[in-house]
């Protein structure tokens, strides 16, 4: 449930489905839907390299735990004022005659499901589970990736019914979700970049 509720304000399929109509606009019902699936499929593979290479990119690099919870924390902040107050000029790019795949990976796959903000939490969470929890990792690992895949069913479930619920909702209950979401993404934010600093001097004082 940590994982569902830390990932899916991140990807905000709300805000990607005005982009998955505006881009799939010609294609039929069968074609929107699978278009819909390779996508969330490609979010999911970024997602899982992450998580479980994530341990060995902080040691390759050097990098802290700290350091790691500051910089997701600074980069989900800056993700969530960016959907709080949005660029009166950030329209849908229309892209109809792009290939299916391509279409799929990028833009729909990444960034807009699989983002910084949604691989800073996944590095951030591999970090985390090594470190706290050696002993019994794998099993919180399948957990996680668990969470990840129902996140990803959710956003496959709004990115196929994104042409209903952009009648029901109109731009204004979109832009109205997407601010919300921006607005719990900055109280995140704001507890990853606190922690981080909290974990950085209680490392400090213990040297």
């Amino acid at each position: 449930m940590l994982t569902i509720a830390t990932l899916f304000p991140i990807m905000n399929p709300f805000s990607t489905a005005p982009l998955f109509i505006s881009l799939t606009a010609r294609l039929d019902k069968k074609a929107r839907d699978r278009t819909a699936l390779l996508a969330c499929l490609y979010a999911f593979g970024i997602l899982v390299v992450f998580l479980l290479l994530g341990a060995a990119i902080i040691d390759f690099f050097g990098i802290s735990v700290p350091g790691i919870r500051v910089a997701g924390g600074l980069i989900i902040s800056f993700l969530g004022f960016r959907m709080l107050f949005p660029s009166s000029s950030a329209q849908p790019s229309q892209g109809a005659s792009l290939p299916e795949l391509e279409i799929a990976f990028t833009p729909l796959a990444m960034p807009s499901l699989a983002g910084p903000g949604s691989i800073s939490v996944v590095v951030t969470a591999a970090s985390q589970i090594r470190s706290n929890h050696p002993e019994n990792y794998v099993v919180i690992y399948a957990g996680v990736i668990v969470g990840m895949a129902a996140t990803l069913l959710a956003a496959l479930f709004i990115l196929r019914t994104a042409s209903s619920m952009a009648r029901v909702l109109g731009p204004s209950g979109i832009d109205a979700l997407t601010r919300i979401f921006g607005f719990l993404l900055i109280a995140i934010g704001m507890q990853f970049l606190l922690t981080g600093i909290s974990d950085f001097f209680g490392l400090s004082h213990t040297w």
